[in-house]
């Protein structure tokens, strides 16, 4: 992952690493299939305490393969979810969240103790003031911080970023200083190979910054976005599509592209008739391709795998609020009665559509993409274990907007000039 400190086009990053083929083609791209990474990962998973991968699909009616990965001895989420077209899909996509995982919480790359007055004038440094920032921040260029390099795909320059959004281990006593900016998993991803690991967390980056500016447009913004399902003519997704019609399931979404350009989506599932004795709420889900149909595949998936996340109780944080039943079902119901209504506007062949035959051409076009609207960092922090040989990255992408409903989000540029956009 490294390129030309002189070179600063994003096409210099294909350029210098092999092409990479894709070689699976469904629900997703990828450079092998998922049996050859479940056989490779397979026996690594006692060294990064994976206890279980137990498959919970048939827990809904939905049909939609799902997978639970189990780390007891977890420092973040102890529970990865996975899921896909196919059980070896699945399998793959819960044991690589958890090894990115395991991973970011283990760092053990070199950190420097430092503030951003103290390392400016001999270091190169991410842009802190467009990181996420919490409501409680107390951050300001005199706070000293762990840093850790990463390496800017745009300037191909080593660039230091705050070690605080990198790692995700949250045991206590935290780090420090920490507080000062969103901590999460946004941006760290596993692969077959570096540039697939890339892609996959640059498209969650750009996911999530679609989707916060997409709630923030308003209702109006959301009725033009739906798409009429009748219009989509991916094979994987109509057969999703099919799936859920026959098990009772109303199915929407909603396409949240961003000025960015590349495909996202956001998808709802809610029972066609909520039943009292089972009552689950409308869950949603994201998916985020170049390849359009790859996008929805994920969002049309994930929204399937939220729902048995709620089904299973395998994440203590989705019921922060104390819903229980009888708020799920009457949530269920206000959600078919408020969305009942109206034709929707959007065709699925109107998202943009740039499916590369490489993980090369993939990674620049989505390079290109996001320098196109305006950002100029895109640092790489490798995280990947030689004696393992997994490579694990977390992209930092200064100026794009986390997740809305993280609790204490400040908005940031791109979110507050949405805003603006709203009211004028």
């Amino acid at each position: 992952m490294t390129t030309s400190q002189h070179d600063t086009s994003a096409a210099a990053l294909a350029e210098a690493l092999p092409p990479v083929p894709k070689r699976f083609f469904s629900g997703t791209h990828r450079a092998v299939s998922p049996e050859e990474t479940m056989a490779r990962l397979r026996p690594l998973m006692p060294v990064m305490g994976i206890t279980r991968v137990a498959d919970v699909t048939g827990l809904d009616t939905l049909g939609v393969p799902v997978v639970m990965v189990t780390r007891p001895n977890a420092r973040s989420l102890s529970v990865s979810q996975g899921k896909g077209l196919t059980l070896a899909a699945a399998r793959a996509s819960g044991l690589m969240e958890a090894v990115e995982h395991w991973h970011a919480e283990r760092v053990q790359l070199p950190l420097k103790l430092g503030t951003v007055n103290e390392l400016r004038f001999r270091h190169r440094l991410v842009d802190v003031s467009a990181l996420p920032r919490l409501s409680i921040s107390a951050f300001h260029d005199d706070l000293r911080l762990h840093w850790v390099i990463g390496m800017d795909l745009v300037a191909g320059a080593p660039t230091w970023v705050p070690f605080e959004v990198v790692h995700t281990d949250y045991s206590l006593p935290l780090l420090s200083a920490s507080g000062c900016f969103v901590m999460s998993s946004n941006g760290l991803a596993s692969g077959n190979h570096p540039l697939e690991a890339i892609s996959h967390a640059l498209c969650e980056l750009i996911e999530r910054d679609a989707a916060t500016l997409w709630w923030l447009a308003g209702e109006e913004h959301h009725r033009r976005t739906r798409i009429d399902l009748s219009t989509v003519d991916d094979p994987s997704c109509r057969a999703l599509l099919d799936g859920y019609e026959r098990a009772g399931i109303e199915v929407y979404v909603w396409d949240i592209t961003s000025d960015i350009g590349v495909p996202a989506f956001y998808c709802t599932l809610v029972d066609r008739e909520p039943n009292p004795h089972r009552p689950i709420a409308p869950m949603g889900g994201y998916g985020c391709h170049p390849a359009r149909g790859v996008a929805l595949s994920r969002a049309l998936t994930e929204a399937a795998q939220s729902r048995l996340t709620v089904i299973t109780g395998a994440r203590d944080d989705v019921r922060v609020a104390g819903n229980g039943p009888d708020d799920d079902l009457a949530a269920a119901r206000g959600f078919l009665a408020s969305h009942g209504g109206g034709p929707a506007a959007r065709s699925f062949l109107d998202a943009p559509d740039r499916a590369g035959a490489t993980l090369d051409d993939d990674v620049t076009w989505e390079l290109d993409r996001l320098r196109t609207a305006g950002i100029d960092q895109i640092v790489a922090v490798d995280l990947t274990r030689p004696e393992l040989g997994i490579p694990v990255v977390r992209m930092v992408v200064p100026g794009l907007e986390p997740l809305y409903d993280i609790p204490g989000y400040v908005p940031g540029s791109r979110a507050r000039r949405s805003l603006l956009e709203r009211a004028a």
